[in-house]
């Protein structure tokens, strides 16, 4: 762990994988040093801002080195279960990229818990992980599109997303949703935080919950 100062008034906390930013992240949210006003976690590195009329910098970064990292993937920010159709234009190149058939795609994909391990790219993105497999790892497409839809489900690395606005974009897409990821009417406006679960339904799939058990961006 490296800590360095940000600004007049943060910590960016540096570390060597995603698994110990989750990690360290779940140990902050349950035991949030004093002084410390928000928290926000990125592929290796959390950033802490904290307000110097509480607590010092200086004391902060000491408490955050006594801390000790909660191992695992923990939910901190609820459910939410998220009808896909999967028909994306990407879908035959993940399944020839991973050696999967596409409906081995998709119950893979449906199959898993993920979880919001940090939010970046655009207001209300998710950088989702799982824990339970890595089968569905595939590169960014080789050439970005100028303009990918809102609701899109896509795969890059060992991270899967929704696109919450419609924009220019490089991941390999597989399905789209109806669900509204980011709504500035909505309090708070981003669906997914960190630490929410989410759990893929495929609306074609005669098994998939109907309406009056699975809601869109129903919170459990």
């Amino acid at each position: 762990m490296r800590i360095r100062p940000c600004a007049d008034s943060g910590l960016l906390v540096e570390v060597d994988t995603l698994d110990d930013v989750i990690a360290l992240h779940s140990a902050l949210l349950e035991d949030t040093p004093p002084g410390v006003t928000e928290i926000v976690p990125a592929a290796r590195t959390i950033l802490l801002r904290v307000d110097p009329q509480r607590r010092s910098v200086h004391d902060v970064a000491a408490t955050v080195r006594e801390l000790r990292p909660l191992a695992g993937r923990r939910e901190t920010a609820g459910e939410v279960r998220v009808p896909v159709t999967y028909d994306g234009p990407d879908l035959t190149e993940v399944s020839r990229l991973t050696g999967l058939t596409v409906p081995e795609v998709v119950a893979a994909h449906t199959g898993s818990v993920w979880t919001v391990a940090f939010c970046g790219f655009a207001p209300g993105f998710g950088y989702l992980v799982t824990a339970e497999h890595d089968r569905l790892r595939v590169p960014r497409r080789s050439e970005s599109r100028l303009r990918v839809p809102a609701g899109a489900v896509g795969l890059a690395g060992e991270f899967s997303g929704i696109y919450p606005t419609a924009s220019p974009g490089g991941w390999q897409l597989i399905g789209r949703t109806d669900t509204v990821i980011w709504d500035l009417e909505r309090d708070p406006p981003g669906l997914l935080r960190p630490g929410t679960r989410v759990r893929f339904v495929d609306v074609r799939s005669a098994a998939a919950p109907g309406p009056d058990t699975c809601h869109e961006g129903e919170v459990a």
